[in-house]
């Protein structure tokens, strides 16, 4: 690829308040407005005024009692795909990125949401595979316990492979509605796919036509050695949390290296880490900024937070004594990526308990950073030269404020250094993110 044509690619990890835990404490952030569509339209026309190339909603299926009286719902708790579909009516360009769980959804249904949302917004859409990994979420789906970490990922690839089937159960051109014939579509590029699996059976076709991208595109999140390749077999954007230039440079390597060994390109695994800032004029006014929302952390709420993540409960250790050993990372049914990187940051820093929550606070373990525009440019910068990412998941720790500063003040500079695009180039995702179209002329064979 061109060095001087590569761009970066930019997506906003869309919360309510912030992703900093205490966000919605800020005397800045309107929390009445968590539920107002309003609110969201506002901030997603300023990130397609902005030319970033997606949003991105997270989700999750349960809500801890104890948490919620801290601010669990404090973003706001709304359906991605719901959402999603209001915020293509009021937007044109910017790729719409939703969260859906293989666990505790069908193959079918999910398939039949995207291509809807696609469909809608003329070619936008994203879907975002996640497995979930909490017993507290299983227990809402007719579930005791959440299923073992290698076999949640071995349904997801099936569940994955099921719904591309139902996306391809349409040819391009199927639809003809030829009035004088009283043809509507040619019934010989509608295919049922007659799957049978270990975990599906799905006969087809699906009923929707094909969407504007063939495929929306496939996002993935996992960074643990199952999670690494079923991003490397499927995924064609990655988000993940590495804390330095280091790790990220492995965990890019990595990724496109496994990808090559599925018969992909590089070009075709775009590779987002999360970053979270903090934006002054000066470093010490945005360390400042920092510190005014640390003050507002609850440490019970933060040590109900970090328990359901690495799924240990902490609440009977000290907050002043050290992460207790956790362990092997094979031997975590939940999110083993993120419990690996909390451990390994706990080690590296010698945290207590306390700092690590500090530490967590504004990003779950995503890089954080305060500083000013240029130096939050520069950190862009050089991730992005020297082989660590193809861009970024921008999470302001702050969304009333942050958000605004990252748009105006960051990505001017990434534009002054030729870094970011000045105008979108394509009205769907897929064209923003180089992408190409899926299978265009695709016929499923039985």
């Amino acid at each position: 690829m061109d060095q001087k044509k590569r761009l970066l690619h930019l997506n906003l990890f869309l919360t309510s308040m912030g992703h900093h835990e205490a966000a919605w404490r800020h005397p800045s952030s309107d929390v009445e407005s968590a539920l107002d569509f309003r609110y969201f339209q506002e901030i997603v026309q300023k990130a397609e005024a902005a030319k970033l190339d997606s949003i991105f909603l997270a989700d999750r299926y349960s809500v801890s009692k104890k948490a919620v009286r801290y601010g669990e719902l404090g973003g706001g708790g709304l359906e991605p795909v719901t959402l999603l579909s209001a915020l293509s009516v009021v937007t044109k360009k910017i790729g719409l990125i939703a969260t859906l769980s293989t666990s505790f959804n069908e193959p079918y249904n999910v398939a039949r949401r995207f291509s809807s949302l696609d469909h809608l917004s003329k070619g936008r859409a994203g879907w975002n595979v996640i497995t979930s990994g909490t017993d507290e979420e299983a227990r809402n789906f007719n579930l005791e316990q959440i299923p073992a970490h290698e076999d949640r990922y071995k349904r997801a690839k099936e569940f994955v492979e099921v719904t591309k089937k139902l996306w391809d159960s349409w040819e391009e051109g199927a639809l003809v509605k030829d009035k004088s014939s009283g043809i509507y579509a040619e019934n010989n590029k509608v295919h049922e796919i007659n799957h049978k699996g270990k975990y599906y059976s799905v006969k087809g076709p699906l009923n929707s036509a094909r969407s504007p991208q063939g495929h929306p595109v496939i996002v993935q999140a996992g960074s643990s050695t199952n999670g690494i390749d079923f991003a490397a077999q499927f995924a064609e954007v990655i988000f993940t949390a590495q804390q330095s230039l280091e790790d990220a440079q492995v965990f890019y390597q990595t990724l496109k290296s496994r990808a090559l060994k599925y018969g992909r390109s590089a070009e075709e695994v775009i590779i987002l880490p999360g970053i979270c800032p903090i934006i002054g004029e000066t470093e010490e006014e945005a360390k400042e900024k920092e510190a005014k929302l640390h003050e507002l952390t609850n440490p019970e709420y933060s040590l109900l937070q970090l328990s359901n993540r690495i799924g240990i409960d902490l609440t009977s250790y000290p907050l002043n004594g050290p992460l207790p050993e956790l362990p092997e990372m094979k031997e975590v049914k939940g999110h083993q990526s993120r419990t690996k990187l909390i451990r390994d940051l706990a080690n590296k820093e010698q945290l207590t308990i306390r700092q690590l929550l500090i530490r967590l606070a504004g990003g779950r373990g995503h890089f954080t950073i305060a500083g000013t525009p240029n130096q939050i440019a520069d950190e862009l910068e050089l991730w992005f030269k020297n082989g660590a990412a193809d861009g970024f998941n921008i999470m302001p720790q702050l969304m009333s404020e942050g958000f605004d500063d990252f748009i105006q003040l960051v990505i001017p500079e990434l534009q002054r250094r030729g870094l970011f695009r000045n105008e979108y180039t394509s009205d769907t995702l897929r064209g923003n993110l180089g992408l190409s179209v899926p299978g265009e002329k695709t016929k499923v064979l039985n």
